[in-house]
């Protein structure tokens, strides 16, 4: 009797129906399946799409005698335990070319490890500069005496670089001071002429070498073209070609994919009021287009992280971003289309140029609000990674094939294509009613000329 009585008591207290019981009867307004990890992709959209038909694209340039990157990798867990990697010997110009590991692993034995606490001047202008100098770990200011009396700053060199030479007779032209603490190797001429004396094939080389060095070229290390001006009468003419690399660089369309399951009887049963297929394959996309943008960036064979030239690699002078720092990465080439920045970074510049109460302007890009710097954007773009030091990096680039630039390659017309560059090719349905579908895009960046792309390095990005 008493539980009867206090089911009437809870009627009596409603007088209407209730809307938990109403909803039973209404239509559910939803929306269509959302995702955190989607970004702008400022880098795919703001490249231009260049076909590469066959899967490929040679880019052709002028002989250069220049060769390898003058990077230099090191091994060890950390700082205090580095040691050279020795076949990355092969990265500097006198090297190139050497493909006896054994000999390298000489010439890496020959090279004396030192430390250098922060100040300390490691080399100072004018000495004797008859030796080279690896940075296994740390920075390094370059300073030298400037027209009037006062220092002139040339910019920092860190992690992998090197400086001096082997060449007898040679001066430095600058002061060497250790930025922070480093950790250099140092292969004196003598050692290196004791190894050359006893490896015939190393004397070889270094013979090949000079004959490179010898030949004429232009500021850019290229063949240089025989050009006559300012003659009176008839005078001979120089005669001349433009000579071309024998090996050109040729990349390669690469591939993400990934195959979408979808139930047959959802496919069947559950597209009202949304297609369960298309926001699949919706979601599927923009994974597989985050993941295109990652390769575009940190790929080991066609990211722009790993294809910038030596020449287009520069240090931080303080470790943060600075207005000076943008600018002499901006100053490298000539019409920089656009800046490429972690947002952390971004971050970080506008703290600098508020030390220095600078007020950087924005820019409008496709209807988006952005930073810029002397005109030229800052996109955002998470995919460039941070390190355990919080450092990042800053990419600059030209693009287009008209500004010998940076352009991406991609290939369209191919069978099943949904978007340019990407197919979907239903896969069939297996025994448990399971349909598949292939989901590919393919992709690659190119590089035309080392100037079209560059990077600012070691940026810090911690308060």
């Amino acid at each position: 009797m008493t539980q009867l009585a206090e089911e009437d008591d809870t009627q009596e207290s409603t007088r209407s129906l209730t809307t938990g019981a109403a909803r039973n009867l209404a239509t559910t307004t939803k929306s269509v399946p959302q995702v955190q990890a989607t970004t702008p992709r400022w880098l795919l959209r703001s490249l231009p799409w260049v076909e590469a038909r066959g899967a490929a694209y040679r880019v052709n340039r002028r002989l250069t005698y220049e060769g390898g990157t003058g990077k230099v990798s090191f091994g060890g867990t950390n700082a205090a335990t580095a040691e050279i990697v020795p076949p990355t010997l092969a990265e500097i110009s006198i090297f190139k070319g050497i493909g006896d590991q054994a000999l390298l692993q000489a010439i890496a034995g020959k090279f004396t490890r030192a430390e250098h606490h922060q100040g300390e001047v490691i080399f100072a202008e004018g000495a004797p500069a008859d030796h080279l100098i690896l940075i296994a770990h740390g920075k390094i200011t370059r300073q030298r005496a400037g027209k009037y009396g006062h220092t002139a700053d040339l910019g920092p060199v860190a992690d992998g670089d090197h400086l001096g030479g082997l060449t007898e007779g040679t001066l430095w032209g600058f002061t060497g001071t250790a930025a922070t603490r480093c950790i250099t190797f140092t292969l004196s001429r003598q050692g290196f002429s004791e190894i050359a004396s006893q490896s015939p094939a190393l004397a070889a080389h270094l013979e090949q070498h000079e004959t490179r060095q010898g030949k004429p070229r232009n500021g850019k290390g290229e063949a240089v073209i025989e050009v006559a001006s300012g003659h009176d009468g008839e005078e001979d003419l120089p005669a001349t070609f433009a000579d071309y690399e024998l090996k050109p660089r040729e990349y390669e369309l690469h591939v993400a994919q990934t195959v979408l399951q979808v139930h047959s009887r959802v496919a069947d049963l559950y597209n009202d009021p949304m297609n369960q297929v298309e926001h699949q394959l919706r979601l599927t996309i923009e994974a597989l287009r985050e993941r295109q943008e990652y390769e575009l960036v940190n790929n080991p064979d066609i990211g722009l992280l790993h294809n910038a030239d030596l020449s287009q690699r520069l240090s931080t002078r303080t470790g943060p971003p600075t207005p000076d720092d943008m600018d002499a990465l901006l100053t490298r080439r000539r019409k920089t289309r656009f800046f490429l920045a972690h947002p952390r970074a971004i971050a970080a510049f506008g703290r600098e140029c508020t030390k220095k109460r600078i007020y950087p302007e924005t820019a409008e890009v496709d209807g988006k609000t952005v930073h810029s710097w002397r005109g030229v954007p800052i996109f955002p773009c998470d995919k460039i990674p941070l390190t355990k030091q919080n450092t990042t990096s800053i990419i600059a680039m030209r693009t287009g094939e008209q500004d010998q630039g940076v352009i991406g390659l991609r290939q369209t017309g191919i069978p099943d294509e949904y978007e340019p560059g990407l197919s979907v090719r239903f896969a069939g349905i297996d025994e448990q009613a399971v349909m598949s579908y292939l989901v590919s895009a393919y992709y690659a960046a190119a590089v035309l000329v080392p100037d079209a792309l560059g990077i600012l390095e070691n940026v810090e990005i911690g308060h």
